[in-house]
């Protein structure tokens, strides 16, 4: 099975690096989802990617304002890439390795999708029923 047969394609949740982290709080509750894309600033550029962890790490452990910092300050980028071509065990060996639950599929520098290590268990359990 490749990665593109499991990833998620539709209503990607991406951010600009340059928003207020209280506007990635308010657009990750509103889309309910546990982490954002990172926007590219030009086309060179690498996709980031802002999880719960980022924001644990840097807002409440850490005493950051949500108001003066940028999304750009606390993503974790350039994020993992794979490409949707690949075999699902590839993507599942990175993650394990790598301690990643979420990972960019990227095709000739743009974002095709987002792959999770939940879309890969729900897709495991419909298969063993």
């Amino acid at each position: 099975m490749l990665v593109k047969d499991i990833m998620c394609k539709k209503n990607l949740a991406i951010i600009s690096p340059m928003s207020p982290i209280r506007d990635a709080l308010s657009n990750m509750k509103k889309n309910r989802v546990k982490s954002l894309i990172v926007n590219k600033i030009r086309p060179s550029d690498a996709y980031g990617i802002l999880t719960y962890k980022n924001i644990l790490f840097s807002i409440i452990a850490n005493d950051g304002d949500i108001d003066l910092l940028r999304v750009y300050d606390i993503c974790s980028k350039p994020a993992y890439q794979i490409s949707e071509e690949l075999d699902i065990k590839y993507a599942v060996q990175l993650m394990v390795k790598s301690n990643v639950k979420r990972l960019l599929v990227i095709d000739n520098n743009e974002i095709e999708g987002i792959l999770t290590m939940t879309d890969i268990m729900e897709n495991y359990f419909e298969k063993i029923d």
